[in-house]
């Protein structure tokens, strides 16, 4: 027999309690058990479906994003309770029902319960019902529900989501009017500490012809989000049908409280939440199956444990009091011991500061880093609150914006500069607040120049017939055409890698071997075109492919044949068409190894695997300007001409390359400046031995770019031959 022992106490904080249970088992293990701690952060949540004859055709779309909620809710909130009423069915199960009559046509088909998997078979189960559905009706058994079973506990953690598309006009209450019924209800809901979500789904359903009863439906919806914390969402596609419903529930943690210091002499109180944050995967942990299946308290956690060992005395650990970090620098370790590391650290001193104000103008969107926080004044202090709207309503005003200097942590390591942007509410129980985000540095600034298209012959500029058709094209994909909705609105879009993980997660719970299931047809709609969009602008596709014709590039392909084939241009012969025999096709080959600098033994090789590589853009300047500088070296510090062949190679290979990349200017302007280098350092036999070998300039006829006509490719070389 188990022996148990309860015991009281107090945590740490103003009005906080822990209650916790001691007991020996009946191995005399000691055993404790902390409810308070374990459902802390638990919600109860009711589901409210309208499974009514005008929902059939969305129902699919509903059990699915139920049965994500509660998947997500199985990995992250484990002890939150969910419980399932669905409305609009032929029959009536319900309490309300049954003590006060009335409350028809809605079915409680799951009570409040932990979640677990079958909640999900539920879900995905949802009946068809054969009556319009009263959504007030459903608002109300859900209510009695969440007081009969948690009366006054869990304040706040109290939701009732609601999914219908509000077609149907409600029944008349006995006394007052509808409005007077739901601002009731309301008052009832902020009492008791809950929360409505109302998603409100038309899709392309034909909509009913009482547009009255569509539009008193939507106003009374909309009570609720005035009078308590609740939202109420319009949704017209499956997709943000999947993306409406708050899957997860994330309790908003502070990241700074403190004063907001304009001056030395004018500080606000605010606090500093975070308002956007990337969702990642779970993290997946190791899992043991050592534990005995009868131990019902195992975590079944595996643990880690590192020791370090002597080198030379492999059989030797080495305590942690006798170990120091090491830092390497160059072939040395240095070591460095946490004290010296603390004393060195930058620690600046925790604060908010305002730096000074700038026209909104002058902040790029593009300049933002990170994600975006949200400051707001500190609750319930009424000065703070003032001044902060009256500075984001003058902020407004004259469209300015501040910077700040933030300082976050005591000991934060870094410094960080952000802008702060006004953000006032137009709604009269939400205050004015900012949005703050981070800024970079001049350091974090990367300049990228890319080439004018004017730059371009004119034979390749797009004619006017092909800018109207790559215009229309452009048009064709606004995903916010007017009259419509806002197609893969970002607050209603899942992230479908995300999507797709849970519900394989869900698969293989109940089937170990369960293959990864095929894309779901909601969320092909987010990866793929829109078929009907792409159908109904076929004829703009076709005008753009009419007038944009995909060939071969033949100039490209002539001037490689002639490299590679030593024609006609006189450009490569002798030695250098043998070096180039050597060397590596740099168009069909790429480089098994991704090289990023030039080497001293392979640097046509790694010329040639640099310039290769289709990873990034700028590989192409670097290998250029690395085997300029390789070119460069090798003639200045040859003795007696050494090096003079290993150059000669190397610019045969840079000639080649700025060719195949339609360079010639790179290749060009070099050549101009390593003769006239050369007779800076007194190395004319250099510029000698290149006008032995032929190498000239590249013309015009093998790259379009080029300044440089035929008959002046050996212009440069002249002089010194004569």
């Amino acid at each position: 027999m188990d022996v148990w022992s309860a015991k009281f106490g107090g945590g740490k904080g103003k009005g906080r309690n822990i209650f916790w249970l001691l007991w020996y088992d009946s191995n005399l293990r000691l055993r404790i058990f902390f409810p308070e701690k374990m459902a802390r952060n638990k919600e109860a949540l009711i589901l409210l479906i309208d499974v009514g004859p005008s929902m059939h055709s969305v129902l699919p779309e509903i059990q699915k994003v139920c049965s994500l909620l509660i998947q997500k809710k199985l990995v992250f909130n484990k002890y939150d309770e969910v419980g399932v009423v669905v409305f609009g069915t032929k029959d009536t199960d319900n309490d309300l029902m049954k003590e006060v009559g009335g409350y028809e046509h809605v079915t409680v088909l799951q009570p409040i319960k932990v979640v677990d998997g079958d909640l999900v078979d539920v879900t995905q189960q949802l009946p068809q019902g054969t009556h319009p559905g009263d959504f007030m009706d459903a608002i109300v058994v859900g209510m009695d529900m969440l007081i009969k079973k948690y009366q006054d506990t869990i304040k706040g953690k109290k939701r009732i989501c609601l999914i219908t598309n509000a077609m149907y006009p409600i029944k008349d209450p006995y006394e007052g009017t509808k409005e007077d019924q739901v601002y009731t209800i309301a008052e009832q809901m902020a009492a008791h500490g809950m929360k409505i979500d109302c998603i409100i789904y038309r899709g392309d359903q034909n909509p009913v012809p009482h547009n009255t009863t569509i539009e008193e439906n939507d106003m009374l919806l909309s009570i609720f989000s005035k009078k308590t914390k609740a939202k109420a969402v319009h949704v017209e596609s499956s997709t943000s049908l999947l993306g409406a419903l708050r899957t997860r529930n994330l309790a908003p943690v502070t990241t700074f409280r403190g004063d907001l210091e304009l001056s030395p002499t004018c500080k606000i109180k605010v606090w500093v939440y975070k308002k956007t944050s990337e969702e990642k995967f779970p993290t997946l942990k190791k899992y043991s199956d050592k534990a005995p299946s009868t131990d019902k308290f195992a975590t079944h956690e595996i643990k880690l444990d590192y020791e370090y060992k002597s080198v030379q005395d492999p059989s030797k650990v080495v305590p942690p009091e006798q170990r120091i970090k090491g830092y390497r620098y160059g072939p040395q370790v240095i070591p460095i011991s946490s004290a010296e590391f603390e004393a060195a650290k930058f620690k600046p001193e925790k604060g908010v500061k305002l730096l000074g104000f700038t026209s909104a103008s002058n902040i790029m969107r593009h300049y933002y880093m990170k994600d975006v926080n949200i400051i707001i004044a500190d609750p319930g202090n009424k000065k703070a609150i003032l001044a902060v709207s009256a500075l984001a309503r003058a902020m407004k005003e004259m469209d300015k914006v501040g910077i700040l200097r933030c300082v976050w942590r005591q000991g934060q390591a870094n410094v960080v500069i952000g802008v702060l942007t006004p953000n006032v509410s137009d709604k009269d129980n939400i205050a004015d607040s900012f949005y703050f985000n981070v800024l970079p540095f001049a350091e974090d600034v990367r300049e990228f120049e890319f080439p004018s298209f004017s730059n371009l012959p004119k034979s390749l500029q797009p004619n006017k017939e092909q800018q109207e058709a790559a215009d229309k094209l452009v048009m064709m994909m606004d995903l916010a055409p007017a009259g419509k909705e806002e197609a893969l609105r970002p607050e209603f879009t899942p992230n479908p890698v995300l999507e797709r993980f849970y519900h394989h997660l869900e698969l293989k719970s109940k089937n170990p071997d369960a293959a990864v299931p095929p894309l779901d047809s909601t969320l092909k709609r987010i990866t793929e075109p829109d078929h009907e969009v792409v159908s109904q602008k076929k004829l703009v596709i076709d005008e753009f492919c009419r007038n944009f014709e995909l060939k071969e590039n033949p100039k490209l392909k002539k001037s490689v044949r002639r490299l590679l084939r030593d024609q006609k241009s006189g450009s490569f012969e002798g030695q250098v068409g043998k070096i180039e025999n050597k060397s590596m096709d740099i168009v069909g080959s790429t480089s098994a190894v991704k090289v990023g600098t030039i080497g001293e033994l392979t640097a046509v090789q790694d010329f040639e695997a640099m310039i290769s590589r289709r990873d990034s853009p700028e590989w192409v300047s670097k290998a250029i300007f690395g085997m300029k500088n390789k070119v460069l070296d090798l003639v200045e510090n040859s003795y007696e001409g050494d090096n003079y062949p290993k150059a000669l190679e190397c610019l045969v290979a840079l000639r080649k390359g700025c060719v195949i990349e339609q360079e010639p200017k790179q290749f060009n302007n070099f050549l101009q400046h390593l003769y006239r280098f050369c007779e800076e350092k007194d190395l004319k036999s250099f510029c000698e031995f290149l006008a032995s070998k032929d190498v000239t300039f590249i013309t015009k006829t093998e790259a379009e770019d080029s300044d440089i006509a035929d008959k002046d490719a050996r212009s440069l070389f002249v002089k010194a031959e004569t």
